[in-house]
């Protein structure tokens, strides 16, 4: 492994930057969805509102775990595209910042809403793909597909859900709250009733802190990319963790593996079975009468990731193919031993959650007005109402929480977005929605994808050839 010169530190501190400002992006950007309804209803003022969602992002960061962001870090399978050469994952990390900055950026400036997760999964798969174009190349697993099909099914469903659960949930209101107020536009300078500003204050907040929860941990996640690309050695392994607790584990899915019925299994899964008992030998070798890995040599510890990365994923593979004859009692211990021996792998240090959980606090504290506008005003033919922000931020506020609970990355701004427009469609149907705006706001998303792919796996062959 290579040592730090003064050339990489500069370069490492250059992508801790990038990624602080991504996610300092983000705040302004997706965060601007949540304190669009308080601000827009004048249930909260601009500068207590921002700094109340502000705060509320940074709770969810610290308290939101890192499934999330481990998500982020799987759609590209580290271990096979690290050479031991720090430039390139320099190259790797700046190619998807660099391009996920530039369309979050650009279109906060046009003020349309757009996904920051969305800019952030296609500049991912870019580079995963840009390695079909280098030479020896890994081709297609450079791509963690199944994950990538995930977490694109995530985020195309989520508008969806957000659309249809805001007309249902404008009709529950109709049903059971009669007081017209509540289905009236804003007046300007004029607070609404106390009850009405305490709902809108309660669904901001939810917004505001399972953003931080969701959003926040693709930035954790972004960090421990670049930690693992540039610094593979010392952020391989987490140092916390006993070495032969995970041991423990390793051998018990070594043992339900081994135990299987393998005359069914296929290409594939004698790959993985081998794979497995392959790594799982070479962990217990490496690991013999050691306990933590600063214990291990700094030249080994990267090795030792790619043996519980083989293992796991090897394993959790196993488990969704049809040819793997398991029992119910031993699938569920085998999914709790994988669960356990991640550990070592999927962590994330205090201070990288304390410095995104900081810069997506600060960036919600500025840039709101664009995305405010757009949301309170075009996206309806009329203004919001207080029962139309309210629905919308509490559909919103159960999506993202529901996908955090099950590590997928969904879109705030998606997900609030749709809910304003189905809450309109649900007060005088589709001919109350500003078609220009939707339109926008669609080729905003339809575009996402396709133009951070190609911006980043352009990118990251540039900085592959000059790096």
């Amino acid at each position: 492994m290579f040592g730090l010169t003064t050339a990489l530190t500069v370069l490492l501190i250059v992508c801790l930057l990038f990624a602080c400002f991504f996610e300092f992006i983000n705040g302004f950007h997706d965060t601007a969805n949540a304190v669009a309804t308080v601000i827009y209803t004048n249930s909260m003022k601009p500068t207590v509102a921002v700094v109340y969602s502000g705060l509320l992002n940074f709770t969810g960061v610290l308290l939101g775990g890192i499934t999330v962001a481990m998500g982020i870090v799987n759609l590209l399978p580290m271990d096979a595209l690290l050479d031991g050469d720090p430039y390139h994952g320099i190259a790797l990390v700046l190619a998807l910042l660099v391009s996920a900055i530039i369309w979050n950026f650009g279109t906060w400036y046009m003020g349309i809403p757009s996904s920051s997760s969305h800019t952030l999964i296609g500049s991912i798969l870019g580079i995963g793909l840009a390695y079909y174009f280098l030479p020896g190349a890994v081709g297609g697993s450079a791509v963690n597909w199944d994950k990538a099909k995930d977490t694109g099914l995530a985020l195309l469903i989520s508008p969806l859900v957000g659309f249809s659960l805001a007309i249902i949930m404008m009709f529950i209101f109709k049903r059971f709250i009669k007081n017209e107020i509540i289905y009236k536009e804003p007046i300007p300078g004029k607070k609404p009733p106390i009850w009405i500003r305490m709902l809108l204050w309660l669904t901001c907040g939810m917004v505001s802190f399972f953003h931080g929860q969701n959003d926040g941990q693709k930035g954790v996640g972004l960090i421990m990319m670049i930690l693992i690309a540039i610094l593979p050695a010392q952020f391989s392994l987490d140092e916390k963790i006993n070495l032969q607790s995970i041991h423990a584990n390793v051998d018990a899915i070594d043992k339900i593996v081994a135990a299987t019925d393998t005359t069914q299994f296929g290409k594939d899964e004698f790959k993985r079975y081998y794979d497995i008992k392959k790594h799982a030998a070479h962990y217990h070798t490496a690991i013999e009468g050691k306990e933590f890995s600063s214990e291990i040599a700094v030249t080994e510890r990267f090795e030792l990731r790619k043996d519980l990365v083989k293992i796991t994923k090897g394993a959790d593979k196993l488990l969704k193919s049809a040819n793997f004859a398991i029992s119910l009692k031993d699938a569920d211990r085998l999914k709790h031993e994988v669960k356990s021996a991640k550990k070592l792998i999927e962590f994330a240090p205090s201070w990288v959650i304390i410095m995104i959980s900081v810069s997506l606090g600060l960036g919600t504290m500025i840039g709101w007005k664009r995305i405010v506008k757009t949301v309170g005003e075009k996206i309806g033919k009329q203004h919001m109402s207080y029962a139309q922000g309210a629905s919308a931020e509490i559909v919103a506020s159960m999506g993202i929480g529901m996908a955090s609970a099950y590590g997928l990355p969904v879109s705030t701004t998606h997900m609030l977005s749709s809910g304003i427009a189905g809450s309109m469609v649900a007060k005088k149907g589709l001919k109350n929605l500003q078609k220009g705006t939707i339109k926008t706001i669609a080729l905003a998303w339809i575009l996402t994808l396709p133009v951070t792919i190609v911006l980043s796996g352009g990118l990251f062959l540039l900085f592959r050839a000059i790096l």
